[in-house]
């Protein structure tokens, strides 16, 4: 890597005051990102809060005009409506966006890229992308990455590497913890598991429903959004990046009383008994850790702080003879904010384009 790219290395991270902005920070920090310079840019109202980065004190900028000047890459981990009103002004600065929050998703100029999985699943090229006849034509904008979240990772992790043994179907059911949906939601839960136990009213804004002590399979009809748009943005999402390099997993969510930690469950039949060694390799080959027999399962609990997706031993179904279950956990925050800055990492490490 060339001096000179390092220096250029400026980051920017919209939405900084967000559990993902500030958890893609720890990460460049951790991973000794090469950045020359990390902005920390936010809504007028959060500017000014003191914070730190690489070690140094710093604030909490306005998000404005100028504000990706000189930037090699720019973050967008708040809201939506950012990266809607801001990504082509960063792409215009000469900067390369990387998408969390899942508005660039469907966008046709954007590539969903997951580098776990690229051994097994190349990233999805949008017509905007460096591949496309169209980007070869038009300017020199950088490509806009879109960086999945955790319960797309999760569902295409467990495809890419059930891949080889041609499933015939694929279930996936997914526990989502409140803080996908950021800090207020997580101040909800703690408010109404407190409120619950002391017999008060609970406050319901995020979710218009109870969810301490309590499953969901939806949320209030004030709630946005809504239960089946989260549901249907994560099917969308699965089926367009496993696409037809694998079986795409039915999606089924179910709201978990938990503030972190993304569990899930998946259940997989073949057409012969699968060797359930051969399956934990194929997991292991993705980066996955899977438990060493006699280890307790994996929990939201035990995985907080983990890189990696952890599994519990794959386990043969009672009733369905070539049948198995699957169950694993992830730290939802720290999955999404890693595979963004791989993202970055990847591009950072490649040839510049002449």
């Amino acid at each position: 890597m060339s001096s000179s790219r390092t220096k250029a290395n400026r980051v920017a991270i919209v939405g900084a005051s967000s559990l993902r902005g500030r958890e893609v920070k720890l990460i460049l920090e951790d991973r000794n990102f090469p950045a020359s310079d990390i902005i920390l840019l936010d809504e007028p109202a959060i500017a000014g809060t003191l914070t730190e980065a690489a070690g140094e004190p710093t604030f909490i900028r306005a998000l404005e005009e100028t504000s990706f000047e000189r930037s090699r890459f720019v973050f967008f981990t708040g809201s939506q409506r950012d990266v809607e009103q801001n990504w082509r002004k960063a792409q215009s600065s000469g900067a390369t966006v990387i998408d969390l929050t899942g508005f660039l998703a469907t966008s046709p100029e954007a590539t969903v890229s997951i580098p776990a999985l690229a051994t097994v699943f190349l990233p999805r090229p949008g017509i905007g992308s460096p591949e496309s006849p169209a980007a070869r034509s038009s300017s020199q904008l950088s490509t806009p990455y879109s960086a999945p979240g955790a319960g797309v990772i999760v569902a295409c992790t467990v495809a890419a590497a059930l891949a080889k043994f041609s499933p015939l179907r694929t279930v996936a059911l997914l526990f989502p913890p409140v803080s996908e949906r950021d800090q207020i939601a997580v101040e909800e839960l703690e408010s109404q598991t407190t409120n619950l136990l002391t017999f008060r009213a609970i406050s319901q804004k995020v979710f218009d429903a109870q969810v301490a002590f309590n499953l969901l399979a939806g949320y209030g009809q004030d709630s946005r959004p809504t239960f089946q748009e989260v549901k249907s943005a994560i099917a969308r999402d699965v089926a367009h990046y496993a696409g037809e390099r694998a079986q795409i997993p039915a999606i089924q969510l179910v709201q978990a009383p938990a503030f972190y930690g993304y569990a899930f469950s998946a259940f997989a039949e073949f057409a012969a008994p699968p060797n359930l060694g051969q399956l934990e390799l194929a997991f292991t080959n993705l980066g996955v850790k899977v438990a060493a027999a006699g280890d307790p399962p994996p929990s939201n609990a035990s995985v907080a702080t983990e890189n990696e997706i952890h599994l519990a031993r794959i386990e043969s179904d009672a009733n369905v003879p070539n049948g198995i279950w699957i169950w694993g956990a992830a730290d939802n925050l720290r999955l999404s904010a890693i595979n963004a800055v791989r993202i970055a990492e990847e591009l950072n490490a490649a040839p510049p384009v002449q």
